[in-house]
């Protein structure tokens, strides 16, 4: 089973702003079993929506519209769905009653008829109340493809999917099962993954599929069952990652793709009863920032000094003027003396330093242009590695962080 997902609006095909609203109309068409066949950005015209209608019907079994259904001129597809369908539009009455609650009693401002219009809907359409917002959404069918309109605004989308457009669709389909599988993977790249694991993915059974997903420093690696006995997609799954886990055990963080690294060594770093802090120059706090971007890292992070200035690594975090005059600010023993540095004064378990030249000027250092050291200080040791991430400054940046990541996460694993 298929469907097809439709932005409306000139905004989103000249850049001013990002179409988000089918990435969370696809997930939840997946938990289903509904696979999205494509997803398609359209003007706002009314020729280019009819053609795109035609082209779709009977292609998909479901077309899912976001956009144009607001109170303004530019907002054609209510009028647009009318043609298609050889349909007239008529003024809904529970749909104008709560406009009229919406305008009148929160806005405390009087109904106009651009508000009144918003209550119009095709005859031949199954109103999708929106508790959410003015606008209605509607579901019309002809032949065999639904076609559901919906309003553009964000949260009153997601309000009408979750609510109106998945209960209806459950109700009127039979779906096969759909079970996902993700493998998180940490410092090692994407081609060598995929050459460890070719046998084991040679022969994956047909109703598997394997995708790579990789960015900095990470893979992730979703395993997709598709199929109608939902048990044994799951067991199927279940064997796959076991055989999948004795072939790169040492790189898999996580089963879980909301659980990046950072969530995981938060739970490790509560379990075992542990603290951490950051020392950062090139990475400029953004380590910190991960890591206190999750729920109860107040329980383990103890804080963070981004020592940005070589001035302030030697006056905040005591590294000495001579190590740094005699081997670089970008150097194994500046990260070193910047880990125990921070790791003294916050009284942490454990530290993360990082200093590097990111580029694209080198700054205060010699070192080459995307070299980068990181250092691990533990409860009875400090090590320090050096990498060297190329450039451009971004990628740079990025990759330390992960790779950072990736090297507390297995130190602390060791005890």
């Amino acid at each position: 089973m298929k469907a097809t997902i439709v932005t409306i609006g000139d905004e989103i095909l000249i850049g001013q702003i990002v179409d988000t609203n089918s990435s969370y109309i696809a997930k939840a068409l997946d938990k289903i079993g509904i696979a999205t066949h494509e997803m398609l950005s359209i003007s706002d015209d009314k020729g280019h929506i009819l053609n795109t209608f035609q082209k779709l019907q009977n292609e998909v079994e479901v077309v899912i519209i976001t956009g144009g259904l607001g109170p303004t001129k530019d907002d054609i597809t209510k009028k647009t769905f009318c043609d298609y369908f050889e349909d007239t539009l008529i003024e809904d009455e529970a749909v104008l009653l709560h406009v009229k609650e919406i305008i009148e009693g929160f806005y405390k401002r009087p109904i106009t008829q651009i508000n009144r219009e918003q209550a119009l809907v095709p005859t031949k359409a199954k109103v999708l109340f929106n508790k959410a917002g003015t606008a209605p959404g509607m579901w019309m069918e002809k032949e065999n493809t639904v076609f559901i309109s919906l309003p553009g605004v964000p949260f009153e989308m997601k309000y009408l999917i979750d609510n109106e457009v998945i209960p209806n669709l459950v109700q009127k389909f039979e779906r096969p099962y759909i079970v996902h599988q993700t493998i998180m993977t940490y410092g090692r790249g994407e081609s060598l993954i995929a050459e460890q694991i070719e046998a084991w993915e040679d022969n994956l059974p047909e109703f598997i599929k394997l995708a790579y997903l990789p960015s900095p420093g990470k893979v992730r690696l979703r395993l997709t069952a598709r199929g109608n006995d939902k048990e044994i997609l799951q067991n199927e799954i279940k064997k796959q990652v076991q055989l999948l886990d004795l072939l790169i055990h040492e790189i898999i963080v996580g089963y879980n793709e909301d659980e990046p690294i950072e969530v995981v060594l938060g739970k490790i770093l509560t379990e075992k009863k542990l603290t951490l802090a950051t020392a950062e120059s090139c990475t400029g706090g953004k380590i910190a920032a991960l890591t206190t971007a999750i729920p109860g890292a107040s329980n383990y992070f103890k804080g963070s000094v981004v020592s940005y200035a070589t001035q302030t690594k030697i006056d905040v975090l005591g590294v000495s003027k001579e190590v740094i005059d005699k081997y670089g600010v970008v150097s194994a023993e500046v990260a070193k003396e910047m880990a125990l540095g921070v790791q003294k004064l916050t009284k942490s378990d454990y530290a993360i330093a990082t200093t590097g030249n990111a580029g694209p000027l080198k700054g205060d250092a010699d070192a080459e242009l995307g070299a980068v050291f990181i250092a691990i200080a533990s409860p009875n040791d400090v090590f320090v590695e050096e990498f060297n991430f190329g450039q451009p400054r971004a990628k740079v940046i990025d990759r330390a962080v992960s790779k950072a990541l990736e090297l507390i996460y297995k130190e602390i694993l060791k005890k």
